[in-house]
């Protein structure tokens, strides 16, 4: 079985070709700029690496050509479009639609209805589903919802303190995200460490971040709660943050509560904060030449993470494996570092030198921390390629 995992934005198609029976990736490609007057499109099957300029109108015609480009007759890896049997795509939010289910009218319109808890994510989703739908009637397309990984999370770590009517008839809890990468972290570090009874602390550190405590392979509390926005500070987006400073804001500053949204969803986090931007490269590079508020990001996301940890720490009862993941977790030393620091009471103890030679999957605790230390890469389409097949199999 062949399954194309498309991960989309606004003006972007990524995605990734896997042969179930192996899991083996056969194909990963991505166009950027659709609706521009020029598009880049690229493809990479095995050593080929095809890139080219054109106009790319819709999603629909993304995905067009990205099956043109699979089944070319030089360099494509398949005889036909009939080959992929379903396309799976890692959507964000639908409420109580959660799980992974076979895209219809009704997931459609919830996520649509829910557009403003994931402004970022939901709209270009569903408008490239909808295309997809009728451009492609003949392929089954699948949604993997990152809410479904933390269906196990307990009630009182899902529930917030306000009138039970709100989660009861609208739907107000946390739901967590991140679900694909936080399901394979938990796997993955099961298979290394050989072990199924693991309690477990992922860090999904990127572009957005949250951590997740994992037992035995199942969620048990994630740091994002109702929406994306929520958790740890993100590249633009605020993290946690007290709602009653609304009035305030409104009142001092003259905006719109849909305005001040707008700078909590957009201009805040690490850019908000360093004034500068919300890559923590660029923070790293900066702080390093004595930007203090750079440094203040910096440290406030560490802050935070570490905030985190502690709890999880309580949920679980310890931790056999902290596992760092993400472009930043994968590639920031001073961030892993600052999350280790003087945690030996915890049992927590990094390896300094390994920190700062990681490559792929690492090891970074000293040899005599309690809870090992990992970095290992994530692969979140890998996991809605699986979900993807289930789905197809159970129908």
């Amino acid at each position: 079985m062949k399954v194309l995992v498309a991960n989309l934005g606004s003006t972007s198609f990524k995605y990734r070709l896997f042969d179930l029976t192996t899991e083996a990736q056969l194909a990963r490609g991505g166009i950027d700029r659709i609706g521009e007057s020029e598009s880049s499109c690229s493809v990479g099957i095995g050593s080929h690496t095809n890139t080219v300029q054109q106009n790319v109108p819709d999603h629909a015609a993304a995905v067009r050509i990205c099956l043109d480009q699979l089944t070319h007759s030089e360099f494509g890896c398949l005889e036909s479009v009939a080959e992929v049997s379903a396309i799976g795509f890692k959507a964000v939010f639908a409420g109580n639609l959660s799980g992974v289910r076979q895209i219809d009218d009704a997931l459609l319109e919830k996520m649509d209805a829910l557009s403003d808890i994931a402004p970022a994510h939901n709209p270009p989703y569903v408008k490239a589903m909808r295309q997809l739908r009728e451009a492609f009637p003949e392929i089954p397309l699948v949604a993997s919802l990152e809410t479904a990984f933390h269906e196990t999370i307990p009630p009182e770590n899902r529930t917030y303190a306000v009138p039970y009517q709100w989660q009861d008839e609208h739907e107000v809890q946390r739901w967590g995200f991140h679900g694909a990468s936080h399901r394979y972290i938990g796997q993955r570090i099961g298979e290394i460490l050989d072990r199924e009874d693991l309690r477990v602390i992922s860090c999904h550190l990127g572009g957005s971040n949250s951590l997740c405590a994992i037992r035995n392979g199942e969620s048990q509390a994630n740091s994002l709660g109702m929406s994306p926005q929520t958790g740890l500070p993100h590249n633009n987006r605020v993290g946690d943050f007290d709602p009653f400073a609304l009035p305030v804001l409104i009142r001092a500053t003259g905006k719109s509560l849909d305005e001040l949204l707008e700078d909590l969803a957009n201009r805040s986090g690490l850019l908000g904060m360093s004034g500068l931007s919300g890559d923590v490269r660029d923070l790293e590079e900066a702080a390093a030449d004595g930007n203090t508020r750079a440094d203040l990001a910096l440290n406030t996301f560490v802050a935070s993470i570490r905030h985190y940890v502690g709890g999880y720490l309580t949920i679980l009862g310890g931790a056999d494996a902290i596992v760092f993941t993400g472009g930043i977790g994968e590639n920031s030393r001073r961030i892993r570092e600052g999350t280790c620091r003087n945690m030996e009471w915890a049992g927590i103890e990094l390896d300094t030198e390994r920190n700062q030679n990681v490559s792929g999957e690492s090891c970074i605790s000293a040899e005599g921390s309690r809870t090992q230390l990992w970095v290992v890469p994530t692969n979140e389409e890998l996991i809605v390629a699986r979900q993807t097949a289930e789905v197809l199999q159970e129908k």
